[in-house]
């Protein structure tokens, strides 16, 4: 495994993304542990998860808990595991998602995510989705409060723009570590957030990485290329996706959404495919 930085702890450079196993189309338990095992085995040492990752009303929280069991039964060592999670979005259990993003709400959620976790201080700890209906100065002060308070270890934003990043920034007194956007070949309206990390020197960790690139059927229109790509070497089209996002800069952690052992596998190799300049060229 290859490593970059969040904050200044060391992340294996291709994350886990914890969704897929807690919310719609869940597999069950045991398949969900062995794929967390998987990736630790893989050398995957950062699982990204949210209070919001659950399917009913009455188990906020689910994929925080099934997260905290599975690193907790695995035989390995997980002293450098790094869970970060998110707080501010919702679900009501209708299948809808709804924001909250009251200062009050963000603390009482980490308070309920730290329960779950069984920790004393969340590793990194995210505002979920900036709320319209509150300043977003006041959300991220909620975030500052919790790291002053030694709630939470780092801080990170999601589904920011460049000036929410800044004023992020500015309001945590610099200790700002990541950002979490969507971002895939299908979704790259990203770019500018991505651009301002760089600059920056904060962790960029795309959501949703393989948005668009299905394990299964034929890849065409602007997928053409990865699977072009793909093929030449003797890959699948998702690890090169995940190669041309760690290509873009060494900020960049990609987070695949997995429920499966032999999906976050292939994801987890990705950082031993290094693309020449001229694929790169042709999928960029």
């Amino acid at each position: 495994m290859r490593f970059r930085s969040i904050g200044d702890f060391q992340v294996s450079a291709i994350g886990l993304g914890g969704m897929p196993m807690s919310i719609e189309g869940r597999p069950d338990e045991d398949r969900s542990v062995r794929t967390i095992h998987a990736a630790l085995d893989a050398g995957i040492n950062l699982i990204d998860t949210a209070d919001a990752y659950h399917l009913y009303a009455d188990e906020v929280g689910h994929n925080e808990s099934l997260i905290a069991r599975a690193v907790a039964s695995y035989g390995g060592d997980s002293s450098e595991v790094l869970v970060a999670t998110k707080g501010g979005h919702l679900r009501p259990g209708d299948g809808s998602w709804t924001i909250d993003g009251s200062p009050e709400y963000i603390k009482s959620a980490c308070e309920a995510s730290l329960k779950r976790l069984g920790v004393d201080a969340i590793g990194l700890y995210q505002h979920h989705r900036p709320d319209p209906k509150v300043p977003y100065a006041d959300s991220i002060g909620a975030i500052r409060d919790l790291l002053d308070a030694g709630k939470i270890r780092m801080a990170g934003i999601s589904n920011a723009n460049p000036e929410q990043i800044r004023q992020a920034v500015d309001i945590l007194g610099g200790r700002l570590v990541s950002v979490q956007n969507q971002f895939s070949p299908a979704f790259r309206s990203s770019e500018p957030e991505l651009a301002l990390c760089d600059e920056l020197g904060i962790a960029f960790l795309p959501w949703s990485p393989l948005g668009g690139i299905s394990r299964a059927g034929e890849l065409g229109g602007r997928f053409a290329q990865f699977a072009l790509v793909a093929e030449g070497r003797g890959v699948s089209p998702q690890r090169v996706c995940l190669a041309w996002m760690l290509a873009k800069s060494p900020v960049v952690v990609p987070i695949p959404g997995s429920s499966r052992p032999e999906t976050i596998e292939d994801s987890a190799a990705a950082v031993d495919l290094d693309l020449s300049a001229d694929e790169l060229a042709s999928l960029n």
